[in-house]
């Protein structure tokens, strides 16, 4: 019987995490009918309803709720206790899941995660690529990467790139049917390349600063995308200004494909940083990936 309780709890907390009974089937290796059929007698035995399910969703009732919040950490408790003792092993292991920007992961991570795994061939890392504000301990990421080192007090930044300042380019073609914008509300007046933030559903309001002065401009396009790359692309296509990373441009500029606006309008940001719970024991794995990460001047 308390093996049967144990399965019925994690189909649930799968359930109520993906909001998906497909997603959750995939991810315990069942079938979606059989995990349904689970669920269902789960409740029946409870006396009361812990999901709500409709033709495109799924969503946890108040008791559902309840239960969630009282038995998923418990669960997370058992999985880090387990991942313990996998790390009293002779050399470090495990499945380490990190979620970065897509430049992020191609200026940082990809170069250093070579040299790292290459030596450690048990630890295994999971990428998860988006814009999003990503809540870590929500979404069961190990660590992330975002600019800047301002965090909740409950997390520990390390410093893993150096500053990146931005740049406002658009292609010469572009540039030569409209006016230079000669300040940030000029760009009023221009096609410009929104990036999409998924967290918030909202777009990205191109972060500006020149001296004391600091303005956060919401730009208007017939482009709207969810990664730097992709806006660069439309950039050099001359489809409009964009709002991106100096590094990636650079080549660009030398040779004549891209041009410079409102440069000195253009901030610096604090760079890169990895970031994980303070109070979680890091594992050999961990420290093995941070170790790598860390940035050295």
């Amino acid at each position: 019987m308390a093996r049967e309780i144990y399965s019925d709890l994690l189909a649930f907390v799968a359930i109520a995490r993906e909001r998906s009974f497909t997603r959750a089937a995939a991810r315990l290796g069942v079938s979606q009918s059989a995990l349904s059929h689970r669920i269902r007698a789960f409740e029946a035995e409870l006396g009361v309803r812990l999901l709500t399910r409709s033709t495109r969703s799924v969503s946890v009732s108040e008791a559902g709720e309840w239960l969630l919040q009282s038995v998923a950490p418990q669960f997370e408790g058992i999985e880090e206790e387990l991942k313990a003792v996998a790390e009293l092993r002779d050399r470090p292991a495990g499945t380490i899941r990190i979620t970065t920007s897509d430049h992020a992961a191609d200026t940082l991570l990809w170069p250093r995660l070579a040299e790292a795994l290459s030596g450690y061939p048990e630890i295994r890392v999971e990428v998860v690529v988006d814009y999003g504000l990503t809540d870590i301990v929500a979404e069961r990421f190990d660590m992330g990467i975002r600019l800047g080192d301002e965090l909740s007090r409950d997390m520990t930044a390390v410093r893993i790139g150096p500053d990146v300042r931005f740049a406002i380019v658009g292609a010469p073609a572009y540039l030569a049917r409209r006016p230079l914008p000669a300040k940030p509300q000029d760009l009023a007046d221009h096609e410009c390349i929104n990036l999409r933030l998924p967290t918030h559903g909202g777009l990205y309001a191109w972060e500006l600063r020149k001296g004391e002065q600091r303005l956060n401009v919401r730009v208007e396009g017939q482009l709207v995308l969810n990664g730097v790359y992709q806006i660069l692309n439309a950039a050099l296509a001359g489809l409009g200004l964009a709002y991106v990373p100096e590094d990636m441009v650079r080549p660009h500029l030398a040779e004549g494909r891209l041009r410079r606006v409102l440069d000195d309008w253009c901030p610096t940001f604090p760079g890169y940083h990895l970031y994980f719970q303070s109070h979680r024991q890091s594992s050999r794995a961990m420290a093995v990936l941070i170790e790598a990460l860390r940035y050295r001047a």
